[in-house]
């Protein structure tokens, strides 16, 4: 198997970004077209004052994820063809890192705003606390946590899909 260069790695490493950005795309999407609603339901007029405080964070977070996860499209279309794959590459990086943040607390204020809707409050909070510690558990501590997953199998020519088979 060849090595590939330093600018296919970058073309591959923005390649994969952009693939992770849709993913991500879509999900803020809807929640902010969903939020973006809400306020013209028939039971919005329901709502309490912190509930609305709570839809504020939430609907501001998801526009704040919109901006974030979407302008690695602006950022390639005012470098296009200036050899700066690099400089996007970490652009992108940062931009989807903040993108999920910022999508992590409108999905976690949403299921506030919602659950405290229909319960009670200390069991709104409690749920969104543990829907809280459900996204950091897969979007920050399992990733982080295995960051290094398969680097001792890279040179491994007995097994090149890198599983660890004992």
């Amino acid at each position: 198997m060849s090595k590939e260069t330093e600018k296919q790695r970058w073309q591959r490493n923005f390649a994969d970004l952009l693939q992770e950005l849709r993913v991500a795309q879509t999900g803020v999407q809807i929640l902010f077209a969903f939020l973006l609603t809400l306020p013209f339901s028939a039971g919005f007029g329901d709502t309490t004052q912190f509930q609305r405080d709570v839809y504020i964070v939430a609907l501001l977070a998801a526009a704040g994820a919109t901006a974030m996860i979407i302008s690695p499209v602006a950022f390639h279309r005012a470098l296009f063809r200036q050899g700066r794959k690099p400089e996007m590459v970490r652009f992108a990086h940062r931009m989807a890192s903040g993108g999920l943040g910022f999508m992590l607390v409108a999905m976690v204020s949403s299921v506030l705003l919602i659950t405290d809707f229909v319960l009670a409050r200390p069991v709104a909070f409690l749920l969104s606390g543990v829907a809280g510690l459900w996204f950091l558990t897969f979007w920050v501590f399992l990733p982080f946590a295995r960051r290094n997953w398969g680097e001792d199998d890279i040179d491994d020519e007995e097994d090149p899909s890198g599983l660890d088979r004992s």
